[in-house]
């Protein structure tokens, strides 16, 4: 058979997986022809779009799956890679799903709970940071027992939850821990705010403490002082003339530890956070807290916006609305304080201002509690109108400012100023008046079925949110509320007095018509007659005088 013919030797034919998109339309795998650069890159961007597409279910793509793969067979470079292909395919997909849960799991910490419980963690542990264990050290500091207070509250229905109540114990003590050891502390309660609430805690300290205190803020109100008076030489030197006007005195504060600043209050908005000391109250703060009306907000820092102007900020009326209260609502039981025998009968002016605890008190039966205001007393000195406990005259004057005063004119002040005198110490409730036809507290029991294990409860009804307890030789005040007084009507605040005049109306600003000539002539023609006759009375007067002296 004849051999079939050689085929003619050609050029290598493309195969058919290789991209055709990379030859121009009529190529022929028999020319030697060179594709064009800008059709080959337009068909890589084609594929490489194609690639970056991503999942509709898994949101990834095959661009960079490929490429994660490819750097970790780079960066671990193992064995028979191609036999393993598919286990390192689907590493890459859990590390990429394991990323995602983790950020997940971030975002689900951050919670309000999460960052309470992390502030609150500081009250379970010491200050080295150990956890506290030691239960015995509690009974040996000034601080009360709150759970046990909290449990007779709550037996009438008054109170917060018993995690709350734990939590203001550790921060009680932790108070304690970190101020000068006080004689007492006590949970005064809790003030309702806008945005924030404040747990509030009442501390006395030892008289050693309290002049320390006096003595450092006496230190930085001269130091005021002295730039204010430097201030007003510098000023003094070209001033305009000054108004006569003189303003009312000024009423001091009470000293510390004495009136309404007996106690210290210390503040917090959560257990866990830091406390912050209020500033002592001053007579002008209450007056002016009697005559408005603002809820709180939660931030000392917060200004008061009110008419007539407040002197301070949201912590100074704060301080003087726990004044206020604390006269009107602390109250125990009568006789179980009584008045020293040593101290002897106190000045009229200001009455006695302390008492200690009855030893041979005899609790008071439930009923008898409950049913009388009489077995009830205040504990704590009422203020007065001008804003203080014990009544100071105005007008009195030390020495140095007698002295300096004894040239000017005093005529129009005052000489006498009626002196205040409020409801002396340990007055029974009974004397307290009521608010129209309801009266200022009201008394229950906390249990009609077991009357011989009840609690006397008493509600005030002039400051609503203050409660008392009574059971045996056990008493405590606690309050909670918004902070406001109750009034039976609505709260109308003072109104801006009226713009003052800027001239008095009178003929000598009235507008009038011009005179005419006739008018102007008999004007001055009467006024020389004036003279006239004013100089001729002058020389018969003089002539009289005259003939006087001769004659003596």
């Amino acid at each position: 058979m004849a051999e079939p013919p050689e085929e003619p030797s050609r050029q290598a034919v493309p195969q058919p997986h290789e991209p055709y998109s990379l030859y121009q339309p009529g190529y022929s795998p028999y020319d030697d022809q060179i594709p064009d650069p800008t059709q080959q890159m337009l068909a890589i961007q084609n594929a490489k779009a194609f690639l970056l597409k991503s999942s509709t279910s898994s949101g990834l793509n095959l661009y960079d799956h490929l490429a994660n793969m490819l750097t970790k067979i780079l960066d671990e470079q193992p064995t028979n890679v191609v036999d393993i292909i598919e286990n390192i395919s689907r590493d890459v997909k859990w590390t990429q799903f394991r990323k995602k849960m983790d950020t997940l799991r971030d975002e689900h910490e951050i919670l309000p709970t999460f960052e309470a419980a992390e502030k609150r963690k500081a009250l379970f542990l010491k200050a080295n940071g150990e956890e506290e264990i030691e239960e015995d050290e509690i009974g040996e500091t000034s601080l009360p027992n709150v759970m046990e207070t909290a449990f007779y509250f709550e037996q009438a229905g008054i109170g917060l939850s018993k995690d709350e109540s734990y939590h203001i114990f550790l921060a009680l003590k932790k108070l304690i821990s970190v101020q000068p050891v006080p004689q007492t502390c006590r949970f005064w309660g809790k003030i309702l705010g806008l945005e924030m609430n404040y747990i509030i805690a009442e501390v006395q300290y030892d008289e050693g403490a309290e002049e320390e205190e006096t003595e450092e803020e006496e230190a930085i109100e001269e130091e005021g002082m002295t730039e204010f008076e430097d201030e007003e030489e510098e000023k003094e030197k070209d001033e305009p003339p000054k108004s006569t006007y003189k303003p009312p005195p000024t009423i001091p504060k009470e000293e510390n530890g004495t009136g309404a600043n007996k106690y210290v209050y210390f503040v917090c908005n959560e257990p866990g956070n830091p406390w912050v000391k209020l500033p002592p109250v001053t007579p002008a703060q209450i007056v002016c807290a009697r005559k408005i009306k603002k809820f709180f907000t939660g931030r000392l820092d917060a200004p008061i916006v009110s008419f007539p102007p407040f002197p301070g900020n949201e912590a100074n009326y704060l301080r003087a609305q726990i004044a206020r209260i604390s006269a009107g609502t602390q109250i125990s039981p009568i006789g179980f304080y009584h008045f020293s025998e040593e101290e002897g009968d106190e000045d009229e002016e200001g009455g006695r201002d302390t008492y200690e605890e009855n030893p041979d008190y005899e609790p008071i039966p439930v009923a008898e509690m409950v049913d009388s205001l009489s077995s009830w007393v205040h504990h704590v000195q009422s203020i007065l109108t001008q804003g203080r406990c014990v009544w100071l005259n105005p007008l009195q004057k030390s020495e140095e400012e007698e002295v300096e005063e004894e040239d000017e004119e005093n005529a129009d002040e005052p000489d006498d100023v009626q002196q205040e005198i409020g409801p002396p110490l340990l007055t029974p409730l009974s004397e307290d008046e009521g608010i129209q036809n309801i009266p200022a507290w009201t008394g229950q029991t906390s249990t009609n079925l077991i009357p011989e294990y009840a609690v006397a409860v008493l509600q005030s009804n002039r400051w609503p949110g203050a409660y008392a307890f009574a059971s045996g030789k056990k008493f405590d005040n606690i309050y909670f509320g918004w902070g406001h007084k109750y009034s039976p009507e609505n709260h109308n605040p003072t109104l801006p007095p009226p713009v003052q005049a800027e001239y008095v109306s009178g003929p000598e600003i009235m507008e009038t018509s011009d005179p005419t000539l006739e008018e102007e002539l008999a004007f001055k023609a009467a006024q020389e007659a004036a003279l006239s006759a004013a100089e001729e009375e002058e020389k018969e007067e003089s002539e009289d005088d005259e003939e006087e002296d001769e004659d003596y």
